[in-house]
């Protein structure tokens, strides 16, 4: 349903599920005190600590557009879902909607890739990007999540777009033994058939003397999704009847005030077991893709198991005030992806994507001056990773060979505060990368009558080699409150999914095969403005590469082919804050994006538009939190996806793939809690408050009948948590 026109314009004044600090940007702070937290002046929004750099700082020294979801956001973002791909949507200006499916396709930051991390270590494989990356663990094990957006050499290769780190949780307790104890059950609100599911969590933490610790288990379990009318949303990708479980243990010990030892791991597993078929949509009728009851073919998609292991050494004051920060990580994930049906030589083929990571980072950080007028810092080190992907068929054949990636970066950072409000950053990154492809063979693909779309080819293999210097620098002048500027220039490195130019080779030997990594220069103009209980935050951006990796599709084979041309892509985000009441805080955002490639290579001629694969039409955010009395807390969510039309309709008379017309559509959502005694709270969540009746914006650009898919209509989660 669409919302009266008066709610409508309301709702945009209300607030903030994406502002740069991030849903009202407050302190993170023990769960179970979640009601006693005291309102957060606009002022504190800028002291949030940012730990997606290569060292903590204060929001308000980062002369760029960072946005940080805070614990207390994420809990509010969970009593509706646990799907983090749709908290991240509401929560982060630039980002992408979300579709309601186990994959992140199109939701990429500023309209380029984004790296996803989990405490630094990447989830993301700039090798074969499967676009599944985001659901790599269950939120509820996570402190806050810190996103920088635009080109960013802090960690190298895959972030064109920016990055998102997820911050796991540190024990709070300094008890032996402390806990917390969460159930949940979720369902459809428009049919209770089949709808009904059901979450557990159990969470214990504690101190015993030098050591501490925290160990999470999570089990959830999704019925089937209904739309606003009551039908079965399509299966292919859905979230419904998904399996999700989280292990996750994290143990520190202090060695001595100085120094101290770390180890974290997480496993995530989150497959779809679904009891229907796919029945595809009709787009050209707006006919809904839905399911009929039977056994789906192949596997279960989705993440069959996803492992990260961490080990931190950290070491402050060392040889001039010098302080150390070591790790080695490890991290393993399958994911499981849908059965391309007759695509292949031979009949259907299922494809899954293979992972493997093993790295290791030093990272030195020291004082260059301490003086009040002049302060300087230096952080400078290294990080080595091998980077092992391929994307087989389940059955054993090979479709991306195995890439063996070997990274060495070295890199340094300068950060200065003159005269306390002036901010200035600078660094350089050098990137140095090898990848190992043996001798392969493309797999034949073909159309639905058998006959060859693409050929089997033999393609020579070798070694691809790429040194790349990237520079970064910015600069923020603190000095009046009512005006902060910054400026920041930026830039990011990717190897450009070779995965997906490997596949489709139509050489013979991978020395004549465009691999060439992308190189984006991202230039951003922004203010911070702060006056009594408001905050407000603009940011501009262009960002710009010789060359890009789009896919377009080929109506005539009905295959999707890589493009490499030179693209720029420029945009504005806007948000603020308004805290009204000490009981009552508003907030908005708004971001546009747009992007166009030069296909004629002339150097300045940008004559066609990207599609919806990579740019988001716009999006408001918006939020309202109310407090009415001291052990109850409601709040409001708004989503607003604005219409995108950039493309004519192909011979066929239809838009041809990642070029569907996008219709506008509006969600609001409610969470509430309430403190029935000081360790019990009871949560309430509604999604699709007015049951609105929408395709996401995937469903539309994307142009598959298999993914034209409606969103949920109405949909409940209650849930208590007992703390103890």
């Amino acid at each position: 349903m669409h919302l009266p026109s008066h709610l409508r314009i309301a709702l945009l004044v209300l607030s903030g599920a994406g502002f740069s600090a991030s849903a009202m940007a407050q302190q993170t702070t023990r769960q179970q005190d979640t009601l006693q937290e005291k309102p957060v002046s606009p002022r504190a929004l800028g002291e949030v600590i940012v730990t997606a750099g290569r060292k903590p700082v204060t929001l308000d020294n980062v002369p760029s557009s960072v946005t940080v979801i805070t614990g207390k956001a994420l809990e509010n973002n969970m009593k509706i879902t646990t799907d983090i791909t749709e908290i991240l949507s509401r929560e982060v200006p630039g980002l992408a909607p979300g579709s309601q499916t186990n994959s992140n396709v199109g939701q990429g930051l500023r309209g380029r890739q984004v790296l996803i991390m989990i405490d630094g270590i990447p989830q993301s494989s700039p090798l074969r990007n499967g676009e599944v990356d985001m659901r790599s663990i269950d939120p509820a094990v996570l402190e806050k999540v810190d996103v920088l957006k635009g080109a960013t050499a802090i960690y190298g290769n895959g972030a064109t777009g920016g990055l998102i780190n997820y911050n796991t949780a540190t024990p709070k307790e300094d008890r032996v033994i402390g806990g917390r104890t969460m159930i949940n059950m979720t369902g459809s609100l428009t049919s209770l058939k089949n709808s009904v599911g059901g979450r557990v969590g159990q969470m214990l933490q504690g101190r015993y003397k030098k050591f501490d610790y925290i160990v999470s288990g999570v089990a959830e379990q999704t019925g089937e999704y209904k739309d606003a009318k009551g039908n079965l949303v399509g299966p292919n990708y859905s979230l419904g009847e998904t399996d999700t479980y989280n292990a996750f243990a994290k143990i520190g010990y202090q060695i001595n005030r100085r120094q101290r030892l770390q180890l974290m791991y997480n496993y995530f597993q989150s497959q779809q077991r679904s009891n229907y078929t796919l029945v595809n949509g009709d787009i050209t009728k707006g006919i809904p893709a839905t399911g009929v009851l039977g056994t789906p073919a192949g596997v279960p998609t989705g993440s069959r198991g996803n492992h990260n292991l961490h080990l931190v050494y950290q070491a402050d004051s060392l040889i001039g005030g010098t302080s150390l920060t070591a790790d080695a990580y490890y991290e393993k994930r399958d994911d499981i992806f849908y059965v391309s049906a007759g695509r292949f030589e031979g009949g259907d083929g299922q494809s899954h994507t293979l992972d493997k990571k093993k790295g290791v980072r030093l990272m030195f950080n020291s004082p260059l001056s301490n003086r009040a007028a002049f302060n300087g810092t230096l952080s400078y080190g290294a990080d080595v990773m091998n980077d092992i992907t391929s994307q087989p068929l389940v059955d054993g054949r090979i479709w991306v060979p195995e890439m063996n990636m070997f990274n060495y970066a070295p890199f340094a950072e300068t950060q200065w505060s003159l005269w306390k409000d002036l901010i200035l950053k600078a660094g350089v990154r050098v990137e140095r990368v090898s990848v190992r492809v043996d001798d392969y063979t493309t797999l034949r693909l073909t159309n639905a009558n058998g006959s060859t779309q693409s050929p089997s080819i033999f393609v020579k293999g070798g070694d691809l080699d790429y040194t790349a210097t990237l520079f970064n620098a910015g600069i923020r002048y603190n000095r009046l409150p009512l005006f902060m500027p910054y400026f920041s220039f930026s830039q990011g490195f990717s190897v450009a999914d070779i995965g997906l130019v490997l596949r489709d080779a139509k050489v013979n030997d991978i020395k004549k095969i465009n691999t060439e990594a992308v190189l984006v220069n991202n230039y951003e103009l922004g203010f911070v403005s702060e006056t009594g209980k408001l905050r407000f935050e603009l940011s501009g951006f262009i960002s710009t590469s010789r060359l890009g990796v789009d896919m377009i599709f080929d109506p005539q084979t009905e295959l999707f082919n890589v493009t490499r041309t030179p693209e720029r892509i420029y945009g504005f985000e806007a948000a603020l804050h308004y805290q009204v009441l000490s009981n009552l805080s508003l907030g908005a955002s708004y971001s546009f994006l747009e992007g166009k490639a030069d296909t004629s290579r002339t150097g300045g001629s940008y004559n066609v538009y990207l599609n919806g694969r990579r740019i988001a039409p716009p999006k408001v955010t918006g939020s309202i939190s109310y407090r009415p009395v001291k052990d109850l807390e409601i709040g409001l969510q708004y989503l607003g996806v604005n219409g995108r039309n950039r493309f004519e309709k192909n011979a066929k008379g239809v838009y041809s793939g990642n070029e569907g017309k996008v219709k506008a559509y509006n969600l609001v959502n409610l969470n509430a809690s309430y403190k029935v005694t000081p360790r019990t709270l009871l949560t309430l969540g509604i999604e699709n408050l007015f049951n609105e009746d929408y395709f996401p914006a995937r469903s539309q650009w994307f142009m598959q009948p298999g993914f034209y898919a409606k969103g949920k209509g109405t949909a409940f989660n209650v849930g208590v948590a007992v703390t103890y």
